[in-house]
């Protein structure tokens, strides 16, 4: 008999699993979908679970309906869900793991199942290696040389992690350790620390006085699918989601040095490997000793950087991008700008175009935020795609931010997404964008032309007389698009001269531009605004992404124009 599941994380693999099955069923993708959201509002509840089922007040949270709420408290009062019971009657066991590998449907899996019983991504790939497949009818030695292929390439697929899902599951994962018996502090390390924008897995570095006992705890944290490997110190997973995780455990006076290694880079270490050598110093052993010998350990990172005769390097900079030769001569900056640094919120839409909330709902919530100012930047006529505001429209607009206002302390500047047409000049005739209080200015459409063209574009619109935030500069969506080609030193010189800034987008999918850009735009002397480019008012929370961003491009306080207050920010980017 089960035991009843209290713990939220459970509850929620629980919830994923039934999300998953169906998704494999058919037919029903959004009711999978519901689940799957459901799972996870469920693992990111702060209240306990128990108390919304005694006060009957699941469904007040945002993604529990009446159905998933009667799912949750059977799990809660019995540690079984009549709808995952039938799921997992009706589908063979492992299909979740066993169908992420292209090529093999539900019929397949339980075919290898029955004759082989093969419930695991491992036993398939023992099973191809020691050539069994090929004694089942419909599968030959060639079908097990491309599931190995197919295995092969889906855990390198595994591996590509946007970074607010890297930060959503770490938070998790601590949130959970964090109910362990000795825990003194977990941080996340690796990739995720460092704000780059993909993954390739999650690393947690956890001080205790007992490693091997957090080692225990973490693997028995729901999420959990299957474990690669172990240690009395370290561990690797892989996770419900698909996503790849390392714990490493220390004691309390090893864990700078170990947070230390585990956020790396590993160009940074290497790079760092000589200059230790010199004085003497061992910053590669696993038992926390800095100093080799009987020397005290460190206390903290800047501990070590101290004693390597460094300036301390923040995290996001340890890529072995000049760093460390700033850090030797004490040039690194000590005023990266800061999530609390940034006093308005820039590129915002609404339902005046494709945003989902209104005017009045962005600005309430930049206001719960701590916000000072807000622009709201609609696109122009031209995305008729994505709602566009035509002329006749932007006084219906421009009324509602007038009343909105007069209800708020939160400055409310009127403004566009203005996009650059292919011969490069903005969207909306020059009467209009001179009214305007900012304007972003981005592109949307024909992103094959040639670099000459592209070039040609973004200069002309940057040469406009009107001040304009280039938006979302080079186009990319993470791991779906790339930048588009274009001369951007060129682009940059041209900006240095014009009238004109660079946004660093926030949106955790385009994180736009890329820390090489920015250094460039950098020793140019040009002005950064951070953006959310939020379409809703949870993507206000995009700030800090965009933050990370600019920190690994090394952008200071006083480069950012959204980290001044309204009225300086309000007259450094009016358009005439």
């Amino acid at each position: 008999m089960s035991k009843p599941l209290k713990d939220k994380f459970a509850i929620a693999a629980s919830l994923q699993e039934i999300g998953a099955l169906l998704e494999l069923k058919g037919g029903q993708y959004f009711k999978a979908r519901a689940y799957k959201a459901g799972a996870r509002a469920v693992s990111e509840l702060s209240e306990d679970v128990g108390n919304l089922i005694r006060q009957n007040r699941l469904t007040f949270v945002k993604g529990i309906g009446e159905a998933l709420a009667k799912q949750i408290e059977q799990l809660y009062e019995t540690g079984e869900s009549s709808m995952l019971n039938e799921l997992r009657g009706q589908l063979p066991a492992g299909v979740i793991e066993l169908s992420r590998i292209p090529g093999l449907s539900i019929q397949k899996v339980e075919k290898l199942q029955q004759e082989l019983g093969i419930k695991s991504v491992e036993d398939l790939r023992a099973a191809c290696e020691a050539g069994k497949l090929r004694d089942i009818k419909g599968f030959t030695a060639k079908t097990e040389q491309k599931i190995l292929e197919a295995i092969a390439g889906h855990e390198k697929r595994e591996q590509d992690i946007h970074i607010h899902h890297a930060w959503r599951i770490s938070e998790r994962i601590i949130e959970y350790l964090e109910t362990a018996r000795g825990l003194t502090k977990a941080e996340a390390a690796g990739a995720t620390r460092r704000w780059k924008e993909t993954v390739s897995k999650i690393v947690i570095v956890a001080a205790a006085k007992n490693p091997p006992a957090i080692i225990e705890r973490f693997l028995q944290f729901p999420l959990v699918i299957r474990t690669e490997s172990k240690t009395r110190r370290e561990c690797s997973v892989v996770l419900s989601e698909g996503f790849r995780a390392t714990l490493v455990a220390v004691k309390p006076e090893e864990f700078a040095l170990a947070l230390w290694r585990a956020t790396g880079s590993e160009a940074h270490l290497r790079k760092l490997q000589p200059i230790a050598t010199k004085k003497k110093l061992n910053i590669v052993s696993g038992n926390g000793n800095f100093i080799r010998g009987s020397s005290p350990r460190s206390k903290t990172e800047r501990d070590i950087y101290k004693r390597l005769g460094l300036q301390y390097v923040p995290p996001e900079l340890r890529e072995d991008a000049g760093e460390i030769e700033a850090a030797l001569k004490g040039k690194l900056p000590e005023d990266l700008i800061a999530n609390e640094d940034i006093q308005g919120m820039v590129h915002c839409h609404t339902m005046y175009s494709d945003g989902k909330h209104s005017v009045e709902q962005m600005v309430g919530a930049a206001a719960a935020m701590g916000m000072k100012y807000i622009t709201i930047t609609d696109h122009s006529p031209t995305a008729f795609y994505a709602g566009g505001v035509k002329i006749d429209r932007l006084q219906e607009q421009w009324e509602e931010i007038d009343r909105v206002q007069e209800q708020t302390k939160v400055k409310i500047l009127k403004g566009t997404e203005s996009d650059i047409l292919q011969n490069g000049l903005l969207d909306y005739p020059d009467w209009i964008l001179e009214q305007f209080d900012v304007i972003v200015a981005s592109i949307h459409s024909r992103y094959k032309m040639n670099s000459d063209q592209m070039t040609q574009r973004i200069v002309t619109a940057m040469r406009q007389p009107v001040f304009k935030i280039w938006g979302h500069a080079l186009g990319r969506l993470i791991q779906r698009r790339p930048p588009f080609e274009c001369r951007v030193e060129e682009i940059l010189d041209v900006i240095a001269e014009s009238h004109a800034a660079i946004e660093i987008n926030g949106d955790p999918y385009r994180l736009d531009m890329e820390p090489k850009w920015i250094r460039e735009a950098r020793k140019r002397k040009i002005k950064f605004v951070i953006s959310v480019d939020a379409h809703s008012m949870n993507a206000l929370h995009n700030v800090q992404y965009g933050v990370g961003i600019a920190r690994r491009g090394w952008v200071r306080r006083g480069e950012v124009l959204n980290a001044l207050g309204a009225k300086a920010f309000q007259k450094a980017v009016r358009p005439v």
